[in-house]
């Protein structure tokens, strides 16, 4: 048996963050949609990557890994499955829904270690460069709330009409899947036909997400990062009459 040949990836130079990345269609098979490496996490190279369909992925002690997987886990706001108990949660447990008020907290929260996995991936690093493209208006956050105690939330990038969710986080049952369910009905409202889920996991499909070919994801996603009518980057206002349990979204 012939030795398995090493990996070469196209190297970023981390001088020159709005150069074009490799295109994403020459990423490779195994592991599935590893398309460059090194670069920087600076916000024009963050604002690059997502316009193309390419977000960063890494473990400490890495160089800085960027992705873009064959097929591409999606979700339509519209399609947004809302089952019994959290139609339950929506009804009775009288979170309090905010936008933009918490990114750093949220971030850190989706950071800590789960209960089920030794490290995490959103290392100190990815939480400064995305709490600067926060900053900068292209990075959101949704938290929800049990009085004054954070309980739950979400983070993502605007790119565009298209948001590309990162992680999310719960200490209270159904509270991410609450944060999400906002998300999806602000997104129906804004008129946002895509929500970018990178990857699919039984969880996300449970609540929606299907999987595009890369080639169709791409073709999808060009005229919404592009689109010309998109307000410019900002804090994002919670809209508490767009309801998710409202019957005609």
């Amino acid at each position: 048996m012939s030795p398995r040949s090493p990996i070469t990836l196209p190297w970023l130079d981390p001088d020159h963050p709005e150069a074009p990345f490799p295109p994403p269609e020459t990423a490779l098979d195994e592991p599935n949609g590893l398309l460059a490496a090194g670069g920087d996490l600076s916000v024009p190279r963050l604002i690059n990557a997502y316009r193309s369909g390419i977000f960063p992925w890494f473990e400490a002690g890495q160089p800085i890994l960027w992705w873009s997987p064959d097929p591409r886990a999606v979700l339509e706001p519209r399609a947004f499955r809302i089952r019994r108990s959290l139609r339950k949660t929506l009804r009775n447990a009288g979170y309090e829904i905010t936008f933009d008020r918490a990114f750093e907290r949220v971030i850190a929260a989706c950071a800590a270690p789960r209960a089920r996995s030794a490290g995490t991936w959103i290392t100190q690093s990815m939480q400064e460069a995305y709490t600067a493209l926060h900053r900068s208006g292209h990075a959101h956050s949704v938290e929800v709330w049990d009085g004054p105690r954070l309980i739950g939330g979400l983070y993502g990038v605007a790119a565009g009409r298209l948001f590309c969710g990162e992680s999310m986080f719960s200490h209270e049952r159904d509270a991410s899947k609450v944060a999400l369910a906002w998300l999806a009905r602000h997104m129906a409202a804004w008129e946002w036909p895509l929500i970018d889920t990178q990857m699919a996991t039984e969880h996300l499909l449970s609540l929606g997400t299907v999987e595009l070919a890369r080639s169709d994801f791409l073709r999808l996603i060009g005229p919404l990062v592009n689109d010309p009518a998109v307000p410019p980057p900002g804090q994002w206002q919670h809209d508490p009459a767009l309801h998710p349990l409202d019957p005609h979204w």
